[in-house]
């Protein structure tokens, strides 16, 4: 079965999206893979010391690449956790005459996506599920080599404390999906509940174009609070994206504070770190900016701060050990509701805990 997806050409539009670096051929290109494997190991002490979290799964392992590099690793990774999804569509593509291009299109599509990724994205935790064909290549920590050295000559940054505090992100992921022993089979559960609830329904895509145009004429952007996907969605899906949403921010919220206390002391101009790259991230304009609410990046961008938000109402309420609950239990997660207002976090799992004692 040729499937929905046509992946080498996928692989091929986003190395031609994603372009060449300059900063890729640069000498300072040798200090990377050295400084992030020590920096990686290093990080994964001060996170457990900050957060109580301790892989499951061993010491994390860093890996340096450049752009082409970071695209396999995520080809690879959507061909597993889409694998369900995309036999469906494949079953219903490969009956059709039209199916070398529908699978070319759609490989198009997701290679435009993945190249425009790979000229921001920094440094991923490769949350994939764990198969044992070949386990080396999974559960690494990946960083972006040409976009460090671009970023850290863009903005002037001493490399050394840069690249920890970009570890200290990274692996604080890891130990939250590694650390806490059901949350990644929690999340997988909700992505393939989500993918379970598509339907290969073409009408659906044109009912989803229609509510794009209604909302954009009555003044509102549906897209900037999921992307695509959330139009597509049926009620099921919601449902489940809320959650996945609540997770996220949740995730990266305490990832981006535990990167700053973690690296106290250590990491000096973690402030103007955070501040620059905070501005990268919103700088995006026109066909860019549109491209990240599309795909859903935008609203992801959102869960940074509706994150931190969140842990700060809940420690400022219970401290660290009340924000801890929600480790103890996938019903102890926050909701996508919850996390714009902590307070009904806080009362319903603060009455949770009332009953148990």
């Amino acid at each position: 079965m040729a499937g929905a997806v046509d992946w080498a050409f996928a692989e091929k539009v986003a190395v031609r999206v994603a372009g060449r670096e300059p900063f890729a051929l640069s000498y300072h290109h040798d200090s990377l893979a050295p400084d992030f494997a020590r920096f990686t190991a290093q990080a994964e002490e001060l996170v457990e010391a900050e957060t109580g979290l301790r892989s499951l799964a061993g010491p994390a392992r860093a890996r340096v690449t450049d752009r082409p590099g970071w695209v396999r690793a995520n080809l690879a990774s959507f061909q597993r956790l889409l694998r369900p999804l995309l036999d469906r569509f494949g079953e219903r593509v490969d009956s059709s005459p039209l199916a070398p291009v529908t699978t070319r299109l759609a490989g198009a599509e997701l290679g435009m996506m993945l190249g425009w990724m790979s000229t921001r994205v920094l440094g991923q935790y490769d949350l994939l599920v764990i198969e044992e064909e070949n386990p080396h290549e999974q559960d690494l920590v990946y960083y972006v080599g040409p976009n460090v050295l671009s970023i850290e000559k863009q903005f002037a940054f001493p490399p050394g404390e840069f690249r920890l505090w970009l570890a200290l992100h990274e692996v604080t992921h890891r130990a939250q999906f590694t650390g806490v022993p059901w949350l990644r089979e929690h999340f997988i559960g909700l992505v393939h509940q989500t993918l379970e609830a598509v339907e290969p329904d073409p009408q659906r895509l044109f009912d989803a174009l229609g509510q794009l145009t209604e909302s954009l004429r009555a003044g509102r952007n549906p897209l900037a609070d999921g992307g695509i996907a959330t139009l597509l969605a049926g009620p099921e899906q919601r449902a489940v994206l809320d959650q996945v949403t609540g997770l996220m921010s949740l995730l990266e919220g305490h990832g981006d504070i535990t990167m700053d206390r973690a690296g106290q002391g250590l990491v000096p101009s973690a402030d103007r770190f955070g501040r620059a790259l905070r501005q990268r991230r919103q700088s995006a304009s026109g066909l860019a900016k549109l491209l990240q609410q599309i795909i859903g990046l935008e609203a992801k961008l959102n869960q940074y701060a509706e994150g931190e938000a969140f842990i700060e109402a809940v420690e400022r309420r219970g401290g660290p050990e009340l924000l801890h609950r929600a480790w103890d239990d996938p019903g102890n997660l926050p909701s996508r509701a919850e996390i714009r207002e902590p307070q009904l976090w806080i009362d319903r799992v603060g009455d949770r805990l009332s009953a148990v004692g």
